[in-house]
């Protein structure tokens, strides 16, 4: 079938140096935490062989460290010697089979080391002893000597990538890495060869670049990512970066230059590496249109792009050469062939919501999805089993883990009714899509009603399950996900201060609630109390005073979309007090106790109290179905309250056994 009607661009051949790519989306460099010993793992080939089977014209692997002060987690892949090229291998031999090209991150962090290996704190090494102010790092100067025995890491390290079948390699010189640490004036304070004019900040780059081309020859890709806006207080001058890039371009070492923004270094420069919802779709294409205007090699660019029409709408326009579709393919490894065949109506959007993707990588585990916990989990749930015998199953509750439930279970074979009590499938994603800048998180309800849609999954809204209807339809399996309700626990309050539930804020607005001082009570620190308190106060009439039972205001959210929402709350000018339990309420104070040390505080001239306490199961139905014998299975927050991610996966692993 041809597809030159709908996305002409996307799917057309894109030579790349010695490699020609069959179409034009790529995943880019990003940390999978799934590594071992700094090797590649079963489980990191089976990652991207679901997307390279997906149809990505280009996998661009995870950052590799060329020296062993490149370390900057505890689970990165190394290629400072030859025990790394068969694991490699593999890798490419399996890519390879989908004609998917592979290219893999060279890489040195510099000052940006993120963890250490056993606890103690390793030496970073930096152009000059310029702390860090995210992960507060103070560097070591580098040695002219260890300078040059990095770039020779970096050209050893390529060898050893292309003796393994790789097609290329990406000089990571984005994000703030050591490379742009070199380029950046406010942190290169050197006065030798490496320092001062901006061809001397350039020398390192340039000298790693050389270096690898002359190592691997003319017919193996080289590449460089840079970060063409570090969007930090004390980043690189764009304009510089541009310079950069038109130099490398006629050094003639460079097969393609690979765009994104941000830096690794600060709050709000890390934000851009993985950029939440809050930013719009190709936000960075033109940054990457700027550069490819000045450079005749192609331009690759990274930056929540979701959707083959939007990729389409970048490479059309001439704003660049080949799209990074990663965590839409995170999201659907099958988004390729899905939007080449003309079913672009099945792709699983990705919602930007970083919970499982980067989320996991932050916290040390292997990455996923909410909406496809599939993802990282490709040797166990890579390939659904067919149920050997059709049964009737029936779903009672039509939130994230019924309706995952339902789909998973429909596409293996049974015979599956889904019922909601409400009149629309959804659960707290309904309540969650209401918040400021979170209207892209429904999507997740908008993906799975597609899916249990196409399934053939029926469903039945506004029926309130009980057991007599259980009896009457007597199916063979129940999967009880009836959710949670808001949790409000003993407080000495009176009549006098009006008391609200977080829930009803985000379904009527704030119009219901009282001029004034308005204080929320939040003891989850998630989008919650953070999105309520926004919603509040920008509604006009309202001081909002966020009063959080942990250590900071969103503590348990990814932190890139935290920083995003404490950015805007604190624009919207939202108080937050920090470590406090609520305690009561009387006419105009709110009582709340210093989780730390017990004492008192005191919110006064406070006109309206919401409470953001958490949930309570709904699992009333579960007890009493179990006692009748049935089989019946429990899960979601009906098992106990948590997120959307927990309520797939549950609702996966149940399916795929029954």
């Amino acid at each position: 079938m041809s597809t030159a009607i709908d996305f002409p661009s996307l799917f057309s051949p894109l030579d790349l140096g010695s490699v020609k790519l069959k179409n034009r989306i790529f995943s880019s460099g990003h940390d999978t935490v799934m590594v071992h010993d700094g090797e590649v793992t079963d489980q990191l080939v089976a990652y991207h062989r679901a997307r390279a089977e997906g149809g990505a014209g280009l996998i661009v692997m995870q950052v590799a460290g060329i020296h062993e002060t490149a370390r900057y987690t505890s689970h990165v892949l190394m290629i400072t010697d030859d025990s790394c090229i068969p694991g490699y291998r593999r890798l490419a031999e399996v890519v390879h089979e989908h004609d998917c090209k592979l290219i893999s991150q060279i890489f040195h962090p510099g000052r940006e080391i993120m963890e250490s290996q056993d606890g103690a704190l390793p030496v970073a090494l930096a152009p000059s002893a310029v702390p860090n102010e995210r992960f507060h790092v103070m560097p070591r100067a580098l040695s002219i000597g260890l300078i040059e025995e990095i770039v020779a890491g970096y050209a050893s390290g390529a060898v050893r990538l292309k003796k393994a079948g790789l097609d290329g390699v990406e000089i990571t010189a984005s994000h703030g890495y050591l490379p742009a640490q070199f380029l950046n004036p406010n942190l290169n304070l050197r006065d030798d060869r490496y320092g001062g004019s901006l061809d001397n900040r350039m020398r390192m780059l340039r000298d790693t670049v050389a270096a690898v081309r002359e190592a691997v020859g003319p017919d193996f890709v080289v590449g460089v990512r840079v970060s063409a806006d570090e969007r930090t207080f004390d980043g690189t001058d764009a304009g510089e970066i541009l310079e950069m890039c038109r130099t490398l371009d006629e050094d003639g070492h460079v097969d393609y230059i690979n765009v994104t923004e941000g830096t690794s270094a600060s709050q709000s420069g890390s934000t851009h590496i993985v950029a939440p919802m809050t930013y719009e779709a190709a936000y960075t294409a033109p940054s990457a249109a700027r550069i490819k205007k000045e450079v005749s090699v192609p331009v690759l660019v990274a930056g929540r792009i979701n959707q083959p029409h939007e990729a389409e709408t970048v490479l059309s326009t001439g704003q660049a050469d080949a799209c990074a579709m990663t965590r839409a393919l995170i999201c659907d490894p099958d988004l390729p062939v899905k939007a080449e065949t003309r079913r672009v109506d099945e792709i699983r959007a990705c919602i930007a919501c970083n919970q499982a993707c980067i989320g996991h990588f932050h916290m040390g585990y292997p990455i996923s999805c909410i909406q496809r916990p599939e993802t990282g989990r490709e040797l166990q749930f890579g390939k659904l089993t067919p149920a050997t015998t059709s049964k009737k199953v029936m779903i009672v509750g039509g939130g994230p883990a019924g309706m995952k439930a339902a789909a998973v279970a429909a596409q293996r074979g049974h015979d599956v009714t889904l019922y909601e009590a409400e009149g629309r499938v959804g659960g707290q994603v309904l309540l969650a899509e209401r918040l400021p800048h979170r209207a892209e998180f429904g999507g997740a309800v908008t993906n799975l009603l597609a899916e249990i849609q196409r399934s053939g999954v029926v469903v039945k809204t506004r029926v309130r399950v009980d057991t007599d209807l259980v009896e009457q339809e007597a199916p063979d399996v129940i999967v009880v996900a009836t959710g949670a309700t808001p949790y409000r626990p003993a407080l000495e309050l009176d009549d006098a201060l009006p008391v609200f539930d977080a829930w009803d804020v985000v379904k009527t607005g704030a119009a219901d609630l009282p001029k004034g001082r308005i204080v929320i009570a939040d003891w989850r620190c998630d989008w919650t109390g953070l999105g309520v308190a926004e919603m509040i106060a920008r509604s006009g009439g309202r001081k909002v005073t966020l009063c959080v039972n942990g250590n900071a205001a969103g503590e348990t959210l990814q932190q890139y979309t935290r920083n995003a929402m404490l950015g805007a709350a604190f624009e919207a000018n939202v108080e937050i007090v920090t470590n406090v339990r609520l305690y009561g309420a009387d006419d105009d104070t709110v009582y709340l106790q210093n989780t730390l040390t017990s004492q008192p505080v005191l919110v006064d001239d406070v006109a309206g109290l919401v409470l953001a306490l958490g949930h309570r199961q709904e699992d009333g139905l579960f007890h009493a179905l179990e006692q009748t014998g049935a089989v019946v299975h429990a899960i979601g927050d009906c098992m106990s309250p948590r997120t959307v991610e927990e309520a797939t996966l549950e609702g996966l692993r149940v399916a795929s056994r029954i």
